[in-house]
């Protein structure tokens, strides 16, 4: 099984991945690595969709472990559906000046 492993110092002057911290959570948590998805825009979509579980989560509670989490919102469907519905997320068209 490979996995990304990043370790010691950079060498170039590139900034850091912002993606890092979202990419370790999709190797450890979802086990992205052993995916079966592999043909056509799927990997890209499930990846997608990891990323946006993972936003949410981070959005309603910053100090959530991911991992305790996801089984948390596995069990209870009325938590997974609250932070769906009522998600942290800012109208743009209520701040928007283009109107």
């Amino acid at each position: 099984m490979a996995r990304t492993v990043l370790r010691g110092r950079r060498r170039s002057n590139a900034p850091a991945l912002p993606d890092n911290r979202a990419h370790h959570v999709r190797d450890t948590t979802f086990d992205e690595d052993r995916s079966q998805v592999r043909t056509g825009h799927a990997p890209r979509v499930m990846a997608s969709l990891r990323n946006i579980a993972i936003g949410l989560i981070r959005t309603a509670d910053t100090t959530a472990n991911i991992a305790a989490a996801t089984r948390t919102l596995g069990r209870r469907v009325d938590k997974l559906l609250h932070l769906l519905d009522h998600g942290q997320i800012t109208s743009v068209t209520g701040a928007s000046t283009m109107n």
